[in-house]
Parts: structure tokens; sequence; C-alpha cells
């Protein structure tokens, strides 16, 4: 199929899925979120983004949820008053069918207390297609509470986060960056931003130690795989222990570069991502990583 005809799909896809609802990148989303889509709206309380992007692997909470595959999405973004913004997205994994194979919706409100200091909360719902479950992740849902601090030469953010489901895991992680742009050129209509970052993020590793085999390190359980309700090696009478622990799980490095507009944002991020933990069976992802995006202003 012609790349043309997969991106098209996509659009078509995105907006006959109507409004986003409540149920649903912080670093956490893998997503990016336009520089264009944050800017302050003139003149209306409301706004209405769309866009489309490629990735060359989708990260999330330690782990490759599109399985070290590309994919390519679409999303529209509702915004209010510049601190409630509302999305929903599609996503299209290379070699994989149905041709969309996961949707992401999310709820997100932030709010700033001066100009040093900000907070903001989100909900996010990853819905897989269910003949994709075994060989993806379980659909799931997941929310932070970020604080947010500007050292004028770096700004922080201090991320809190669970996921919400029978077998909850926390996430914890803090991310440095240094936002700045070029002067306005286009008769002052548009600019380039760069926002490099380093990013530390920590949560739940559960230690599997079985009766005939050494012990393994596992970051994610929940909800991307259930092995641990699967009884892996139960045929063999293998016996299974678990114990959890809170720990590093990578260093991510990366620098978007953003060409802005009024109405329109072209984005590409490299990264570079170091895995801090051991996973034999559910390797997470490593090395470098691409993602470009585009986002365009409705109104």
């Amino acid at each position: 199929m012609k790349l043309s005809e997969n991106i098209l799909k996509i659009a078509i896809s995105v907006l006959m899925l109507g409004p986003p609802g409540l149920s649903a990148q912080t670093g956490t989303k893998p997503l990016p979120e336009s520089d264009t889509a944050r800017a302050e709206t003139k003149g209306s309380s409301h706004a209405l983004y769309s866009g489309g992007g490629y990735g060359s692997n989708m990260i999330y909470l330690g782990s490759t949820i599109s399985q070290d595959h590309p994919y390519g999405y679409g999303s529209v973004s509702y915004g209010f008053k510049n601190q409630l913004f509302a999305s929903v997205s599609a996503v299209h994994l290379s070699e994989t069918d149905p041709f969309l194979a996961f949707y992401i919706g999310s709820l997100s409100y932030s709010h700033p207390f001066n100009d040093w200091f900000d907070i903001s909360a989100g909900v996010y719902r990853y819905q897989v297609d269910p003949s994709l479950t075994d060989k993806l992740f379980d659909s799931f849902t997941y929310g932070d509470v970020t604080l947010g601090f500007d050292w004028k030469l770096i700004y922080t953010k201090i991320s809190a986060g669970s996921l919400l489901s029978d077998m909850s895991q926390a996430f914890f992680q803090i991310r440095n960056s240094r936002y700045f742009q070029t002067p306005e050129f286009l008769r002052g209509r548009a600019n380039f931003s760069f926002d490099p970052y380093v990013n530390l993020f920590s949560g739940t590793i559960t230690e599997v130690e079985s009766t005939t085999e050494t012990s393994y390190y596992y970051s994610v359980s929940s909800p991307y795989r259930k092995w641990r309700k699967n009884g892996q090696g139960s045929s063999t009478g293998t016996t299974w222990s678990y114990s959890d622990r809170f720990g590093l799980l990578e260093i991510d490095l990366g620098i978007p570069v953003a060409f802005n507009t009024d109405f329109l944002t072209i984005e590409a991020e490299p990264s570079y991502v170091i895995p801090l933990y051991d996973d034999t069976f559910y390797p997470g992802a490593k090395g470098f990583i691409f993602q470009l995006s585009l986002f365009f202003r409705i109104f």
C-alpha cells in the first residue's frame, strides 16, 4: 500500500472518532505536543487542532508498545483557555493487521501559578484492537500529576503517575530541559524552537525466580503482558516466586526541533534511550529513536 493511502486512511479514521471522551508522552507521552498547541489563543477561549506523524518506535512507561516497529498516527485535539486539553489519536503499526492497531485518548489540565511554578495532571487511555492483545498489550489507563519549576537556565518537570488497574504500578520521572527559539522571520510569523532534554525515569521492577532457572528482571508486568497470571513454566512443574522493587528504568536524551507559525508546527525529535534494567523475556527499547510530527490549528 502506498504511503499516501496509509496517511489518508489514518486521517479518515481519526475524523470518524468524534469528540474525545474522558477515558483517555511529561515524558511518558509517546506522541509529541506542539508549541503552537500550547501557545496563547487570541480572541477565543476555544481551539481545535489536527495532526499526524511518524515514529521509528513508540516507547511508553519504559517499554516499547509498538514492539520495536515504526508507527504512524493521526490526531485531533481541543483546547480550552490554553489550560484544558482533550485529544484522541489513531495509531497504525507497520506490518500489523488490522490497519489501526490501537487508539489513544487523553484529558489533561495545566495551571501556571506564577512565572516559575506550574502544575498539571492528566489521564490517558490506550485501547488496543482485541485481536492484537496477545501480540501487543492489554488496554489500560494511566494517570499522572506533574510539577514544573522554571529555574531560568533549565525547566524541571517532576512527575508521579500510576497505572489505573487491578495490578497498579507507580512511575516517577524527572525531566530537565532548556527551551529557546530563534528570532522571528517571515514578517514575524515564524520561528524555529529547540527544547533539548534529559529525562530520568523510574518504576516498578519485578524480580522473578524459578526453581530451575536463574533470576530474571521485568520492568513492566501489567498491562503490557499478563505473564504473571499466565503461570509460565507451570506445565513443566516449575515454581515461580515474585518480588517487587522500585528502581531506575531508563535515561532519555533528546532534542526536539520545531518550525512554528501561528497555525502550523512541524517538529522533528531525535532521541536516544539508555535502559537501566535487565529484562530477558520483554526487553526494553534502547538506542536511537526518531519522531516527525505536523500540527495544524483549525481555529
